[in-house]
């Protein structure tokens, strides 16, 4: 593994440029748009929803507020929170992932209490929405993959009012001893078959578990949420620590 210099940003265990990493990254969703959601469902043997549930729970949305889900292609988050009536612009910067969620909406059946659903894409470094446009900012198992985390997190802060709330939950490195040892085999060498099989795209899974081995540490990801400006963080951890929810206010 080479080291890596002021230039270059990790795409899983490579060195690559931003731009090239933008484009890699790109590449990897692209291929898995499609059996996005059923290769959760095997990965994560079907836990991944109650995770979303439980994530959904801590963020409390309220009808009429407005969310932005960031890289939320899929809609997974977005129609959870919406059922419960709040407005939610779903943000992705890969058209394929929302074409999928927005194909998906157009299945739904929505209670008369829903509140709205607005597909955009977005890059999470650069956003194209005013300041103190949201209640809330929510990205779920998307943060890893930006080239530029720092980035994402001023834009979540710029973009929130006064008063509103950041949540993220994000694979992280969990601290369970025997569990870890077991989870690394099943990262390593069945996620990959398994992407092959059902998604036909081994490479773009072993990325996923490279990316997730990159990401930092719990403590760590918290105190860039801190050092960015929001307030009262927190890190919920789920699988000790295999999941995370962090959380912060903007003041």
């Amino acid at each position: 593994m080479s080291e890596p210099n002021d230039d270059t940003v990790s795409f899983g265990y490579e060195n690559v440029s931003p731009e090239e990493k933008t484009r890699r990254v790109g590449e990897v969703f692209t291929s898995v748009a499609q059996k996005y959601d059923v290769m959760n469902d095997a990965m994560s043997l079907g836990m991944h929803r109650g995770w979303k549930d439980r994530f959904v729970r801590r963020v409390k949305p309220q009808p009429g507020e407005n969310i932005l889900d960031m890289a939320g292609g899929t809609g997974d988050i977005a129609f959870r929170m919406a059922d419960r009536g709040a407005n939610i612009t779903v943000a992705d910067i890969n058209q394929e992932m929302l074409d999928v969620g927005a194909q998906r909406a157009m299945e739904r059946d929505e209670s008369e209490e829903a509140g709205s659903l607005v597909f955009t894409r977005q890059n999470a470094e650069e956003v194209d929405f005013a300041s103190n446009s949201f209640d809330a900012y929510t990205i779920v198992f998307g943060i890893r993959n930006v080239t530029f985390k720092d980035k994402a997190l001023a834009e979540a802060h710029r973009v929130l009012r006064p008063g509103g709330r950041f949540y993220c939950m994000e694979f992280s490195t969990t601290q369970w001893s025997g569990f870890r040892e077991i989870y690394d085999v099943y990262s390593d060498q069945l996620l990959p078959r398994m992407g092959q099989m059902i998604a036909g795209d081994a490479d773009s899974y072993r990325y996923l578990v490279e990316s997730i081995r990159k990401f930092p540490k719990m403590a760590e990801f918290e105190s860039m949420i801190a050092k960015t400006g929001f307030v009262n963080t927190k890190v919920e951890s789920i699988l000790g620590g295999a999941v995370a929810i962090h959380s912060g206010w903007k003041i």
